[in-house]
């Protein structure tokens, strides 16, 4: 499944999930749970720099603030025996905040904050690593949209990118994991994180590029996982939804 991509500057990463066809929301299914959120570092000057690189950049920013996200702890892929059955993935989410995401993915000294491991959840299980999406938004005249971002955000200032952003905890009325423990809460919970990954990017794209919801037509739904071996590959899962407007 995983395999390792090289780009322009010598960066590389890991494609850990590529599902090419698209899964629909039938086919994919979460699993959110407070085993998955981050395990602080033993290293107290570590857990310490995390606050003070975030009290930094707020400095240089007033436009930032922090907010709750989900975590990427990993997933399960299941092909299934049977060639009829379609395929199904299972993420495995915790909790983290964008503060926490500055000051371990983003920090200058982020690869302090790995473990040595094969295993990508074991290797980042001190990092934020939050769950990302993006969409490639097709026009009527076969274009394809990009955008510029402000030179004031936390997060790669000035870089073109597809829109995109993060699915929301509180739009599914998460704030932390208290009151989820019994299982019919769980189930529950669970459905609403997973459709909110898919609820997300229409949110987003609608957002950043004025777009009214109902000139969407989704034209695939694409799952992926990134492993970011280079600091610039920051988010532990992205995924891409084609839509054209």
């Amino acid at each position: 499944m995983e395999e390792k991509i090289s780009c322009d500057g010598g960066h590389e990463f890991k494609l850990l999930l590529s599902c090419p066809s698209g899964l629909s929301p039938s086919q994919v299914s979460v699993v959110f749970d407070e085993a998955y959120d981050r395990i602080p570092h033993s290293d107290s000057s570590l857990e310490h720099s995390i606050s003070e690189i975030w009290d930094a950049r707020v400095q240089q920013s007033s436009s930032l603030y922090n907010g709750t996200k989900f975590r990427y702890g990993g997933y399960n892929f299941d092909v299934g025996n049977d060639p009829k059955q379609q395929p199904h993935v299972s993420l495995q989410l915790g909790l983290t905040d964008y503060r926490t995401f500055v000051g371990t993915n983003l920090s200058p000294i982020w690869e302090r904050y790995l473990v040595p491991s094969e295993d990508d959840c074991i290797q980042c299980q001190h990092t934020s690593s939050p769950l990302g999406n993006g969409a490639v938004v097709e026009t009527s005249d076969k274009k394809i949209l990009v955008l510029q971002r402000s030179n004031k955000v936390g997060e790669f200032p000035g870089y073109f990118v597809f829109p995109g952003g993060h699915p929301e905890p509180q739009e599914v009325g998460i704030i932390s994991h208290e009151g989820f423990q019994e299982l019919n809460q769980c189930r529950t919970i669970n459905n609403k994180v997973s459709q909110e990954m898919f609820d997300s990017i229409v949110r987003e794209v609608v957002e950043e590029i004025g777009a009214p919801a109902d000139s969407l037509t989704s034209e695939m739904d694409q799952v992926c996982n990134l492993e970011g071996e280079e600091k610039d590959l920051d988010k532990r899962y992205h995924r891409l939804d084609k839509y054209n407007v």
